[in-house]
C-alpha cells in the first residue's frame, strides 16, 4: 500500500503558498475548481472549491480552497513529515511567524507546528544515515 496525497483545507490560497510553499519548499500546481455539484457529492459543500496541489515527489497535498472554513479541526489529526534539516526548517518558521512547539520526550524533543488555518503538523529531522 502507498499513501497518494494528503487532502487539506486552507482559508486562502496566500496562507497554503505561505506554508507549503514558503516554509516547506513544495511546487504548486495550477489551481483548478471543483463544480459546486462535485464538491456537495464529495464534501458535502454546496459550492464551488478551488483545488492546488503542492508537490515534492512523492509527496503531495491536495489543497482545498474554503474561505469559509472555521479551522476547526480534531486536536489529534495532523501530518507528519520529516525534513532533511531540522534548523534550518525552524528557522524558515521563525522567519514566516509560524510557532513552533518542542515537547521534550526522553533525550529529544517532539516537534508540532501549526499552520495559519489550523492545520497541525508533526516534523521530524531526517537522521544521518537512515
Amino acid at each position: 500500500m502507498k499513501l497518494k496525497h494528503v487532502g487539506l483545507v486552507y482559508r486562502s490560497e496566500e496562507n497554503a503558498d505561505r506554508f507549503l510553499g514558503d516554509v516547506l519548499g513544495l511546487k504548486k500546481s495550477e489551481p483548478k475548481t471543483i463544480s459546486r455539484e462535485l464538491s456537495k457529492a464529495i464534501f458535502d459543500k454546496d459550492r464551488e472549491l478551488t483545488m492546488v496541489n503542492y508537490t515534492d515527489d512523492p509527496l503531495q497535498f491536495e489543497v482545498f480552497i474554503d474561505s469559509r472554513h472555521s479551522g476547526e479541526t480534531s486536536p489529534i489529526e495532523h501530518v507528519c513529515l520529516e525534513v532533511e534539516d531540522l534548523p534550518a526548517f525552524l528557522e524558515r518558521c521563525r522567519f514566516e511567524s509560524i510557532a513552533v512547539s518542542r515537547i521534550p520526550r526522553g533525550d529529544s524533543f517532539l516537534t508540532f507546528v501549526r499552520d495559519a488555518d489550523n492545520n497541525l503538523f508533526e516534523i521530524k529531522g531526517k537522521k544521518a544515515g537512515g
